[in-house]
């Protein structure tokens, strides 16, 4: 969970968007976006595709499975 988190907060540092935005633009609560960024939850699939989209990286990259941010096609 460690790497899920440190490439969330990275990723959207990146981008240089608040937490709000991101989770507004996903369509959940900016509580529940922080939650993710901190460790303290897992988000559920639909969720974490979502964040992937968003942030136009693999979701392999986003929850450590690699390290290649580029997505497959």
């Amino acid at each position: 969970m460690e790497t899920f988190k440190e490439r969330l907060l990275a990723e959207r540092v990146k981008k240089n968007v608040s937490q709000t935005a991101v989770a507004e633009t996903i369509g959940i609560s900016w509580r529940a976006y922080q939650r993710y960024e901190s460790g303290e939850r897992w988000p559920t699939v639909p969720i974490l595709l979502s964040l992937a989209d968003y942030f136009e990286v693999s979701l392999d990259y986003l929850v450590g499975r690699t390290d290649n941010p580029e997505i497959n096609r």
